[in-house]
C-alpha cells in the first residue's frame, strides 16, 4: 500500500494526535469529537512504539506528507489565490496516483478550510524532526516548488516561507541559501546555494559541497522519514547543488 493509502485508511491520525492527526481525522471521516480529541491529546502512540523504530518511522513518515499538504494548501492561498499551475505542481511534487488523488485532495481542501492558521502545523512537525534538519529542509523544498509553480514567487509567499522556515529552526542564512537553491544555477548565486562566502578556499567549498550532497542524497531521505514519493523533487535538488559545485569548480581554473 502507498502512503497515501496509509493515510485515506484514517487511522494514522490517531497515532500521530495533534493538529495533523485532527485533520487525518477530519478528511477521513473521523466524528468531530473524537478529531477534538485528537487536536488536544497528550503524547501520541506514535512516541511509543516498538524498540526498533519501525513503526514510529513510519508514523512519522504519514505526519511529514500531511505537513506537507497542509503547509502546502495554506501556502499557495499565500498570494491571494490558488492557480491550476500551484494545483498541478502539487500533483507533481507528490505523484499522487490517479485512483487515490481525490482522497488527497479532500486532505487539501480540509487543509485550505480549517480556521487554524499554519503555525500550528510546523510546529508540530519541527518537533517530530528536531534531529532531522535535512527531512525538513526537504519539507521547505516541496513548499517551495509549490510557490514556483505559476512561474514567479509572490512576495506574500516568501513572507510566508521564512515564516514556515524559522518555526522549523532554521535561521537567515539558512533561508537564503534555500532560496537561492530554488532558483537554481544560472539564476542564482553559486556560492549561495552551497551556503559558503564567495571568498572561501576549495576546501571549505569542498566541505559544504559534501555535507549537502550527503544530507540531500534521496536514499537518506528516505532513511531519515521523507517518503519515497518525494524522491523526483530531492532528486532535482541535488542536481541543482552538483550544478552549483561544477560553476565554481570551472571558474577557479580559469583563473
Amino acid at each position: 500500500m502507498t502512503i497515501w493509502g496509509t493515510i485515506v485508511g484514517g487511522a494514522a491520525g490517531f497515532a500521530i494526535g495533534g493538529p495533523i492527526g485532527a485533520l487525518i481525522g477530519a478528511a477521513t471521516g473521523g466524528a468531530m469529537d473524537a478529531i477534538a480529541m485528537v487536536a488536544t491529546s497528550g503524547p501520541s502512540s506514535a512516541d511509543r512504539q516498538s524498540a526498533d523504530g519501525s513503526d514510529r518511522d513510519a508514523t512519522k513518515s504519514i505526519a511529514f506528507t500531511i505537513a506537507v499538504i497542509a503547509l502546502g494548501a495554506k501556502m499557495a492561498k499565500a498570494d491571494g489565490m490558488v492557480t491550476a499551475d500551484e494545483v498541478a505542481a502539487f500533483d507533481q511534487a507528490f505523484r499522487v496516483p490517479a485512483d487515490e488523488r481525490r482522497n488527497v485532495e479532500r486532505v487539501f481542501n480540509m487543509a485550505k478550510r480549517d480556521a487554524r492558521g499554519f503555525e500550528p502545523y510546523a510546529r508540530q512537525v519541527a518537533g517530530m524532526f528536531q534531529d532531522r534538519p535535512a527531512v525538513l529542509e526537504e519539507l521547505m523544498h516541496c513548499l517551495f516548488h509549490i510557490a514556483k509553480a505559476d512561474g514567479k514567487i509572490h512576495e506574500n509567499e516568501i513572507a510566508y516561507l521564512r515564516n514556515v522556515a524559522n518555526l522549523l529552526g532554521f535561521g537567515d542564512a539558512d533561508f537564503q541559501r534555500m532560496r537561492a537553491t530554488e532558483l537554481g544555477c544560472p539564476r542564482s548565486d553559486p556560492y549561495s546555494i552551497l551556503g559558503v562566502p564567495a571568498g572561501a578556499d576549495l576546501p571549505a567549498i569542498k566541505a559544504a559541497y559534501r555535507k549537502l550532497v550527503r544530507e540531500t542524497h534521496p536514499d537518506r531521505l528516505i532513511a531519515q522519514g521523507v517518503p519515497e514519493e518525494f524522491v523526483v523533487l530531492a532528486t532535482e535538488k541535488l542536481a541543482t547543488i552538483n550544478q552549483a559545485y561544477e560553476q565554481i569548480s570551472r571558474e577557479r581554473e580559469e583563473v
